[in-house]
């Protein structure tokens, strides 16, 4: 009996799934049959599962690429089952190893600084200095900062309102440069918005800027500022998180700026900054030189 095949129709006919995600089942499922070899579908148990992962891990398959396989195969059981009367799933309770998590991207203070500090008094060149050097003054995320309002600005006291995920507010520094920097597009803006408009940040027909015009600037600035990093909204926000933590140490403080609901979103950063004194280290002293 051609399982496979029965299942490839079963997905195409009563699930309707496109081509190309059937493939990949098909992909996925090949793969089982030959890590099966002679052994018959029926006959697999937990252990012969749990062999094939190890093997799959040796080959240097990450966790989530062996844990969409594992899925895979588990729903393609569960149709033998359905289908065809096995008595049990062998990839039932199995997961995938974990991959080690990748620790997110931040420039340099030197890389940041010279980023955020671009010449220039046209409009939207003040504009997109606003744009960075806010972003880095304050960990913003792409989202929070197009949903800006003029409204949720005082400069006075340095301070900006925010509202992150789940729609939760929060009040978050503004540094000089940062403040700076938004009184002068403010200026540059009340010649281009119209005086309905309520967003902070427009584009030249004087309306709401969209995250992708935002992230094609800012890339366009990096290029312009020699900047070899692909940079992004989100490497500000790292770069914000970094070096605060560098400087104070206070990762209480960095979470309420950053609006991460649990502290150990914001401890990957701890990780960044023990890298920085590794290398500080490496680099100074004198037995940690390598002959």
């Amino acid at each position: 009996m051609d399982y496979l095949a029965s299942y490839l129709e079963h997905l195409a006919f009563e699930r309707n799934l496109s081509p190309l995600t059937r493939e990949n089942y098909a992909r996925d499922i090949r793969l089982l049959l030959g890590l099966a070899e002679k052994l018959a579908l029926e006959d697999l148990t937990s252990h012969h599962i749990r062999r094939f992962i190890a093997s799959m891990h040796g080959r240097g398959l990450g966790g989530k690429s062996i844990a969409r396989i594992l899925s895979a195969w588990r729903g393609f059981f569960d149709f033998l089952i359905r289908r065809y009367g096995f008595t049990s799933n062998p990839c039932t309770g199995m997961r995938a190893p974990k991959s080690p998590k990748s620790l997110p991207q931040a420039l340099s203070i030197d890389q940041a600084i010279q980023l955020v500090t671009i010449e220039g008094d046209a409009p939207l060149t003040l504009r997109d200095r606003a744009i960075l050097e806010l972003f880095y003054s304050s960990g913003l995320r792409l989202a929070e900062l197009v949903g800006l309002n003029i409204d949720a600005l005082d400069l006075a006291d340095g301070m900006v309102t925010v509202t992150g995920k789940g729609n939760k507010t929060r009040m978050v520094p503004v540094g000089s440069h940062a403040a700076h920097a938004i009184q002068a597009w403010l200026t540059a803006r009340a010649t281009i918005a119209g005086t309905e408009e309520r967003a902070l940040f427009v584009g030249h027909k004087g309306t709401r800027l969209s995250p992708r015009a935002i992230q094609y600037r800012l890339k366009e600035w990096a290029i312009r500022q020699g900047i070899s990093s692909d940079v992004h909204p989100h490497m500000l926000r790292h770069s914000f998180a970094t070096h605060v933590l560098q400087s104070s140490s206070d990762l209480r403080a960095v979470q309420e700026m950053l609006g991460h609901a649990n502290i150990s979103t914001t401890q990957v950063y701890t990780h960044l900054d023990f890298q920085h004194l590794a290398k500080v280290y490496d680099s100074a002293h004198p037995r940690a030189k390598k002959k």
